[in-house]
């Protein structure tokens, strides 16, 4: 199945299908934990039934997923002493307290405070159960931090020397951990699994719109997933310029193979809005291009000199097609939740909300766009930083296990035939619950005011009528 391939592509192939896989979990868990424990304190606070129902509504799809992330993530690490071994020689006495920090503080702390949010709220009363939720989704972030901060590391390495047997040794681990990428990673990251979380809301309460606008907590969750497109978006496009400006300073090659700038630009450069690498020829081949725009956006003045990738050695550059894609894949998405965060507001202005399905329709298509943004940005991160695994130290094809080619594709055919019966059985039964619409009570005719919610007893804030026309 593999023939022709040497031993490192495969294990490269093999580590990227195993943390593409771990990684939608995460991204979808540490958003929807805190979605949680908004939903949760909302309901403490107001004590609207509406807020208890979506609680226990995405509790069991986050457990679900939970658990996925958490075996998938056990799987991915394995490969550290199996295929890249010399990797974990030289690296680990920097990356391995890093990430036993993560299973301690973070993972035991989710652990230990799920059970009891799943299942605690009437054995140990409302307020440890709120403690608990809001333990988990600290804890799914602390998560985020330790893994981001050695991923980061691996992007800008700092704090650390060299012994006599060419291992990495820690010197300084305030600078370790907070590495001149770590904050901006870590941000994009954490922001990008808000949108994520938003879009798979948002989607399943257009689904279930679609099928009966009149269901409170369809219409009340939608209404949250909107407000969060709207308000995170923005600020996610101004923290991915600033770790753009970032990954400029630290990774210029990436930046370089990003913007598709084989040459370099001394008067400002432009901004390759499309266009088809060929790294052969070392240009873009039917580029579209906006004069000096790339300059402005990257340097903030349209006359910046901006290098290009005949500064740098050919062995030392990334392969550009792939990282020049994956980025605009990941752009395009964002700005396309953020014409869906302002379509919603315009429709919620006009008092359409629960009315547009064209709007819903395309909440729904959108659904599952946060996760693909989340691997093309992944992709654009890990692919844009070869041929190293320790940027400008330790390079790829260094870090690789005494492992044979059809050893390591016998691995990634059976990691393929068992992740996708295994996940997509998970994945088929998160859809499932996803596809049972959240119910309040007896939910009777509303009409599109907002709702209301005494003890257990629905109130409308107006008398039923009849509904009007969807548009």
């Amino acid at each position: 199945m593999f023939d022709g391939f040497s031993a490192e592509i495969l294990a490269r192939v093999q580590f990227a299908f195993t943390v593409s896989f771990h990684i939608i979990f995460p991204a979808f868990s540490i958003g929807l934990a805190s979605f949680l424990a908004v939903v949760n304190a909302l309901w403490l606070w107001t004590k609207d039934d509406v807020y208890q129902v979506l609680f226990n509504y995405w509790k069991k799809i986050f457990a679900v997923a939970f658990g996925m992330g958490v075996v998938s993530g056990i799987v991915m690490s394995y490969q550290f002493g199996t295929n890249w071994s010399v990797f974990s020689d030289k690296a680990g006495p920097v990356i391995g307290p890093l990430m036993a920090y993560e299973v301690l503080s973070a993972f035991f702390l989710e652990a230990g405070f799920l059970g009891i949010m799943l299942f605690g709220l009437k054995r140990v009363g409302p307020g440890l159960h709120m403690f608990a939720t809001g333990m988990v989704a600290f804890g799914t972030l602390l998560s985020a931090t330790w893994i981001l901060s050695v991923n980061s590391w691996m992007q800008t390495p700092a704090g650390f020397g060299i012994n006599e047997a060419g291992q990495f040794i820690p010197l300084d681990w305030w600078k370790i951990v907070f590495n001149p990428s770590f904050p901006y990673r870590l941000l994009h990251m954490v922001l990008a699994a808000y949108l994520t979380t938003a879009l798979v809301v948002g989607g399943v309460a257009a689904w279930h719109l679609l099928k009966d606008r009149r269901g409170p907590a369809s219409r009340r969750m939608f209404s949250m997933a909107m407000w969060m497109l709207l308000l995170v978006t923005p600020l996610q496009i101004v923290a991915g310029d600033f770790h753009g400006i970032n990954t400029l300073e630290h990774q210029p090659a990436k930046v370089m193979a990003m913007e598709g700038h084989f040459d370099s630009h001394p008067e400002g450069a432009p901004l390759i809005l499309f266009g088809i690498p060929n790294q052969a020829e070392k240009r873009v081949d039917y580029a579209v291009e906006i004069p000096k725009l790339s300059s402005l956006i990257l340097k903030h003045d349209l006359n910046a000199p901006l290098d290009g990738l005949d500064t740098i050695p050919d062995e030392n550059e990334p392969p550009v097609a792939i990282v020049f894609f994956s980025f605009r894949v990941m752009v395009g998405l964002g700005f396309a939740m953020l014409g869906l965060g302002l379509w919603a507001a315009i429709a919620r202005w006009r008092g359409k909300l629960f009315l547009s399905r064209w709007l819903h329709r395309a909440s729904i298509v959108m659904g599952p766009m946060g996760f693909v943004a989340v691997l093309a940005g992944w992709v654009t991160t890990e692919v844009g930083r070869q041929p190293f695994t320790v940027y400008g130290l330790l390079r790829t094809s260094d870090s690789l296990a005494p492992v044979s080619a059809p050893a390591v594709g016998a691995s990634l055919t059976a990691f393929i035939i068992v992740y996708f019966f295994v996940f997509g059985a998970g994945v088929y039964y998160i859809l499932r619950l996803m596809s049972k619409r959240p119910a309040v009570g007896s939910e009777g005719e509303l009409d599109d005011g907002p709702i209301r919610t005494a003890g257990t007893t629905q109130v409308a804030q107006k008398r039923p009528k009849a509904l009007k026309p969807a548009e």
